[in-house]
C-alpha cells in the first residue's frame, strides 16, 4: 500500500492512498461469502454458491463494491497509523480509481490535531484567595448551623420584619372572587418578599386574628397580571429562636463535647474548603492562561460540532421544563444573535483547553487508572441519582468509556499543570497544589478537575477509526 500525505491547512490533511489489488482478497473472498449465504440460486444450498456463479447471476461488481466498503476503514486506520496522522473526527472518503485486478485508490481527507508548543509550565505563575478564615467566618459558619437547629415559637404582639406569620389569602376581582387565589395557613417569613407585591407592608403591625386588605398583581392562574383586592387574615405569629452557643449545643448538633471543640473543627474545616478553592483557582486560572497566550488553529468541523452540541443541549433542557425558545431569550435577557455569539466563543476556548490538556498529557506521559475511572463514573452516577454499576453498563453498551478516560486524563493534566507552575496567594505566600489535593483526597472532597475536564472537545470527536 502506497500513502501519500497533502496539508491543506495546519489542521487538516489529504492522504492518498493507492492499493495492490492482491491486498483487497482477504476482503473480495470475505464479500463472495457473504453474498453467497445471502442468495438464492437453484441448484445450490445457500452459502455454497461459486464466485463463478455469483459473478454471472448477481455480477462482480456488486461484490466488489461490498469488498471495498469493508476494506477501505481498515486501509484509512493503517495509513493513519503507519504516517502518524494525529485525524480527528470521522474522514470524508472518495473511491478514485476501482481497477478490477489491478488497483484501488481512494482519497481520505480528514481533520489533525493542530501543532503547537507549550511553554515552561514552571514558569508560569498565578495568584489565588487566601485560605485563612477568621473569627467571624467561624461565627457565621456557626449561625447557620444553629438556624438549622432553631425553633419558632408563638408571641402575642404586632408584626414585625423576620417574624414567621401563619396567614390565609383570598383574592378578589370586582368583588368576585378568584377560585386559584385562595389559600388558607400559608407560611410566610415577613420581610422575604417573596410572595404578592404589598404583602409584607399590609402585615406589618397586625396581630393574630385580625385582617387587611390591600392591592396587588396576581401572579398566576387565569387573571395572571390582573390587579386585585387581597384580604389577608393573619392566624399566628411567630418568631425564630436560635439555641444557646453552648456546651449542650455541640453535642446535639455535632459529635464534639463542648463547644470550643466544635469552634476549631469549623475553623479547620473552612480552612480544608478554602484550600480546595484554593486548588481549583489556580487549575482555573492556569489553564485560561494557557489559552490566552497559546495561539492554535482550530479545526472548523470540530468548532462547529461543539456548537451545535450547544444548542442540542440547550434544545433538550429547554423542551424538559416546557419553556420555548423565545420565551427563554426573554427570560435571560439576550437575543438569538448574542446567544449563537456567546456558543461560538465558549466553544472555540472548549476545543482550544482540550487541545492543550491533551498536548500535557502526552508531552508529561500521563494516563488513568482504574481507581480513577471508577471514581469518576461514580461521582457522575451520584449527580445524575442512578447507580454506579448502571452508568458504568451504560457507557459500555454505548461505547462511551474511551470519552470517559480522556476526560479523566485531561482533569490529570490540570493537576500536573497547578502542581507544577507557581502559585501565590493575594498575601504573597506560596500554595502548594499538590498538598491541597492530597488534603482533599484524604478527606473525601469533590475535586475540581471536573469542570476542566468538561471544558475540551468531546473525546468521542477526538479520536479517528
Amino acid at each position: 500500500m502506497k500513502t501519500d500525505v497533502e496539508e491543506l491547512s495546519p489542521t487538516r490533511v489529504k492522504l492518498t492512498i493507492e492499493v495492490p489489488f492482491e491486498e483487497l482478497k482477504p476482503s473480495i473472498d470475505k464479500a463472495y461469502r457473504e453474498v453467497a449465504r445471502q442468495v438464492r440460486i437453484p441448484g445450490f444450498r445457500p452459502g455454497r454458491v461459486p464466485p463463478r456463479i455469483i459473478d454471472t447471476r448477481i455480477g462482480r461488481t456488486h461484490v466488489l463494491e461490498q469488498a471495498v466498503n469493508e476494506a477501505v476503514p481498515e486501509l484509512y486506520n493503517k495509513a493513519v497509523t503507519e504516517h502518524e496522522v494525529m485525524a480527528l473526527g470521522q474522514p470524508e472518503l472518495a473511491i478514485t480509481r476501482l481497477d478490477d485486478g489491478n488497483e484501488l485508490a481512494f482519497t481520505a481527507e480528514v481533520d489533525v490535531r493542530p501543532s503547537f508548543e507549550l511553554p515552561d509550565l514552571e514558569q508560569l505563575s498565578v495568584t489565588v484567595d487566601n485560605a485563612e478564615v477568621d473569627p467571624d467566618q467561624v461565627e457565621e459558619y456557626l449561625r447557620a448551623l444553629r438556624e438549622r437547629f432553631a425553633s419558632l415559637k408563638t408571641v402575642d404582639r404586632p408584626v414585625q420584619t423576620g417574624d414567621f406569620v401563619s396567614i390565609d389569602l383570598a383574592a378578589a376581582i370586582d368583588g368576585k372572587a378568584v377560585e386559584d387565589a385562595q389559600a388558607s395557613g400559608v407560611s410566610y417569613e415577613v420581610g422575604s418578599e417573596s410572595m404578592l407585591d404589598g404583602l409584607d407592608e399590609a402585615l406589618a403591625g397586625m396581630s393574630a386574628g385580625e385582617s387587611r386588605t390591600f392591592q396587588a398583581e396576581l401572579g398566576g392562574g387565569e387573571h395572571a397580571g390582573q390587579m386585585a383586592e387581597v384580604l389577608v387574615s393573619v392566624n399566628s405569629v411567630k418568631v425564630k429562636e436560635l439555641p444557646e452557643l453552648d456546651d449542650e449545643f455541640a453535642q446535639s448538633a455535632s459529635e464534639f463535647d463542648t463547644v470550643g471543640e466544635l469552634r476549631a473543627s469549623t475553623r479547620k474545616q473552612l480552612e480544608a474548603m478554602r484550600q480546595q478553592g484554593q486548588a481549583g483557582q489556580a487549575r482555573e486560572r492556569l489553564l485560561n492562561e494557557l489559552i490566552d497566550r497559546i495561539d492554535i488553529p482550530l479545526p472548523e468541523r470540530i468548532v462547529s460540532a461543539e456548537i451545535d452540541a450547544r444548542h442540542t443541549s440547550l434544545r433538550d433542557q429547554l423542551e424538559r421544563i416546557g419553556l420555548s425558545l423565545p420565551s427563554y431569550l426573554e427570560s435571560a435577557e439576550t437575543t438569538q444573535a448574542k446567544l449563537n455569539e456567546d456558543f461560538e466563543a465558549d466553544a472555540r476556548r472548549s476545543v482550544k483547553a482540550g487541545f492543550i490538556l491533551d498536548k500535557i498529557a502526552s508531552q508529561e506521559e500521563l494516563s488513568v487508572t482504574a481507581e480513577q475511572l471508577s471514581a469518576y463514573v461514580t461521582e457522575q452516577a451520584y449527580r445524575m441519582g442512578v447507580a454506579p454499576d448502571r452508568l458504568a453498563q451504560q457507557l459500555s453498551a454505548n461505547d462511551q468509556l474511551r470519552a470517559v478516560a480522556a476526560d479523566v486524563l485531561r482533569g490529570n493534566a490540570l493537576t500536573l499543570l497547578a502542581e507544577r507552575a507557581r502559585v501565590i496567594d493575594e498575601a504573597g505566600r506560596p500554595v502548594y497544589i499538590a498538598s491541597a489535593a492530597e488534603a482533599e483526597a484524604s478527606d473525601g472532597g469533590e475535586g475540581e478537575d471536573g469542570s476542566a475536564g468538561s471544558d475540551g472537545p468531546d473525546a468521542g470527536d477526538s479520536d479517528a477509526g
